[in-house]
């Protein structure tokens, strides 16, 4: 019983990920607002009717396909600290990667690109999770640079917080445009390093910002 279990479960995965991946497909080429569920049920070779024994919703669909395409983001930004290196390498490591990835989307995938920044700025649950997993992450790195002596004290979650707000232009789907006027990636997180570094000065404004909501300092797309 224990097997027969199993085997349903593991085709349930499977019918689940071949419906993503048919609904991907019509988001990429047509994009997610002119595709219907009859379409996808089409693409994933079966009738709509079981395809809503799946997915009860159009709504629960796209956020299907937002998990995935969010999920691969976290996957690589995860993996970006493991090279080691200092704390500011690791932070770096881990941002660049995750604005690359969103600005690979926006080039080549634009229909996806759009799904995701709507995700966002809806608030969808999937959107807003993925925001809390990267400021984990941050937090996490700066926790370690921390103890390591390199970054200056002070809360990992207020510091993880400021970064992010200050780098939200290169993080957050909405905002990154393919021909924005700004710093470079790389002036941006020199300037923020600053800003960590355990050698820093830390004036009566900086004083003021720990007394803020840690809610309020980071806004990740569409949060308001």
């Amino acid at each position: 019983m224990l097997q027969a279990q199993t085997t349903r479960q593991v085709g349930s995965s499977c019918t689940h990920e071949r419906i993503v991946q048919a609904a991907i497909r019509l988001y990429r080429a047509i994009g997610y607002r002119k595709t219907t569920v009859a379409d996808v049920a089409r693409g994933a070779s079966m009738s709509p009717a079981n395809l809503y024994r799946f997915y009860p919703s159009r709504q629960a669909l796209e956020e299907a396909v937002v998990a995935e395409l969010l999920d691969e983001v976290s996957a690589a930004a995860a993996s970006a600290p493991r090279r080691g290196g200092s704390g500011l390498d690791r932070l770096s490591a881990t941002l660049i990667t995750i604005s690359q990835r969103h600005e690979h989307r926006l080039t080549h995938d634009l229909r996806l690109h759009e799904l995701v920044v709507a995700a966002g700025q809806a608030n969808w649950p999937i959107a807003l999770s993925h925001a809390d997993g990267v400021r984990g992450l941050v937090q996490s790195i700066i926790a370690a640079g921390q103890a390591s002596g390199e970054f200056r004290a002070g809360s990992p979650m207020v510091l993880a917080c400021c970064l992010l707000d200050a780098m939200d232009a290169y993080l957050n789907p909405s905002r990154i445009k393919a021909h924005a006027l700004r710093p470079a990636f790389g002036e941006m997180m020199s300037f923020c390093a600053e800003a960590l570094s355990n050698a820093a000065s830390v004036n009566a404004a900086s004083s003021q910002v720990t007394g803020i909501r840690v809610d309020l300092l980071y806004k990740p797309a569409g949060r308001t």
